[in-house]
C-alpha cells in the first residue's frame, strides 16, 4: 500500500512512518520543517525513520500547488494526514499561522484527494473540539460547538470540511480527535517535556489550576497502533443515517470520527509525581491559575474504535512515563551529575 503521511517530521508522524514500514508499506512523507519549536529534534525524528520503503519531500502543504503535483505524480493509495499548526496557547499569539496550516493546508490535502481517486483519509482532529464540555467522558456523539480556543475551532472546521467532500465526492474520510499523547521523541511544548526538563535543570514547573486538572495521557504506541489499524477500516455509505437521527460523528456519507485516547485520565499531580519518582527528583512547583484557552478535564470515550479496530490502549502511566524519561535523559545527554536536586 502506498502511504502519504503529512508531518513526517512531527511526533506523531514520523512514529506512524515507522511502523508503517515495519508493515511492509511504502511512505512517501511531507512537512515544512517549521520553527514552532527545535527544528534539531524534527531533523533527528526523520534520521531515526531513514528507510528504503520511505522518501521525505519538504514541503508547505498551503501551497496549492506544490500539494497538487504531489497528488498527481504519487497516486496514493491512503493519506494519513497528520500536518497542523498544533498548540492551544501558540493560537492565541499566532493566529494566522493556524489558518495558513490547518485550513488552506487542510483543504489542499482534501483537494488531492479528491482529484486522484485516495482510498481512505484518515486526518488528525483534536480532544480540544470538546471545548467548554463538562460532561465526561466525552464521546462522538456529543455536542462541539463551543471550542475555547482558535485551534479548537480549526480542528472541529477540518471535521466538517471532511463530511462536506465524503458527502459530495465520495471520499472515506475519518477523523481521530486525538487526546494528549506523550512519550519517546515528543513535543517540546507539551508538559511532560517542559517538566522533566524543568525538573532536571532544578527550575520550577507551572502547575496551572492549581494542579485541578486532569488529563487522558495516552503512549505514543498505543496512538500509532490506532492509527495504523484505522487506516484499514474504509467508512462506507450509510443511507439508513437519515437527517435528524445521525449524530456529529456518523453520517449517511463515508465519514467517521472516533476518539483515541487512554480512556482513563489522570490527575496532574499524579503525572507529575511518576516523573518525579522516575527521575528521582522533586519538583519545585509553581501553582497557577487556570490559562486561557485550557479545559479542566479530557476523558475519552473509545468504545467505538475499540469496537472497530479490537484494539485498546494498554500502557500504563509509570511505563510510558519510565520510557520517556530514559530517552529524553540518552538525548539530551543527562545523567546523574548533571542533574539537579536530587531527592
Amino acid at each position: 500500500m502506498k502511504y502519504l503521511v503529512t508531518g513526517a517530521a512531527g511526533f506523531i508522524g514520523s512514529a506512524t512512518i515507522d511502523k508503517l514500514m515495519q508493515d511492509g508499506h511504502t511512505v512517501v512523507g511531507v512537512d515544512n520543517i517549521n520553527d514552532y519549536y527545535d527544528t534539531s529534534l524534527k531533523y533527528a525524528r526523520l534520521s531515526r525513520i531513514e528507510h528504503p520503503l520511505f522518501r521525505f519531500i519538504q514541503m508547505d502543504i498551503s501551497d496549492a500547488r506544490k500539494v497538487t503535483e504531489l497528488f498527481e505524480q504519487m497516486r496514493f493509495e491512503r493519506v494519513i494526514h497528520l500536518a497542523a499548526q498544533a498548540g492551544v496557547r501558540y493560537s492565541l499569539d499566532n493566529p494566522r499561522a493556524y489558518v495558513e496550516s490547518n485550513l488552506v493546508g487542510y483543504l489542499n490535502i482534501l483537494e488531492g484527494c479528491r482529484h486522484t481517486g485516495v482510498q481512505h483519509l484518515v486526518y488528525a482532529s483534536s480532544s480540544s473540539v470538546y471545548g467548554l464540555n463538562s460532561k465526561v467522558p466525552f464521546r462522538t456523539s456529543d455536542s462541539v460547538d463551543h471550542p475555547v480556543s482558535l485551534y479548537a475551532a480549526t480542528k472541529k472546521s477540518n471535521e466538517l470540511m471532511a463530511h462536506s467532500y465524503s458527502h459530495l465526492y465520495g471520499i472515506p474520510t475519518t477523523g481521530l480527535r486525538f487526546f494528549t499523547v506523550y512519550g519517546p521523541w515528543g513535543r517540546p511544548d507539551m508538559a511532560p517535556f517542559i517538566f522533566t526538563k524543568n525538573i532536571l535543570e532544578g527550575k520550577p514547573i507551572n502547575i496551572n489550576n492549581n494542579g485541578d486538572m486532569w488529563r487522558d495521557f495516552t503512549y505514543i504506541d498505543d496512538i500509532v497502533e490506532g492509527v495504523v489499524r484505522i487506516a484499514d477500516v474504509y467508512p462506507a455509505n450509510s443511507p439508513q443515517h437519515l437527517l435528524g437521527t445521525i449524530t456529529p460523528s456518523v453520517s449517511s456519507a463515508p465519514y467517521s470520527i472516533y476518539n483515541i485516547g487512554n480512556g482513563e485520565p489522570i490527575n496532574l499531580m499524579d503525572f507529575i509525581g511518576a516523573l518525579e519518582n522516575e527521575i528521582g527528583v522533586e519538583a519545585k512547583k509553581n501553582y497557577c491559575e487556570m490559562q486561557a484557552g485550557d479545559v479542566y478535564k479530557t476523558y475519552a470515550d473509545t468504545n467505538d474504535l475499540l469496537s472497530v479496530v479490537g484494539y485498546k490502549p494498554k500502557t500504563r502511566i509509570e511505563h510510558g512515563v519510565r520510557d520517556f524519561v530514559t530517552w529524553y535523559r540518552n538525548f539530551f545527554n543527562y545523567n546523574s551529575s548533571n542533574t539537579q536536586g536530587q531527592k
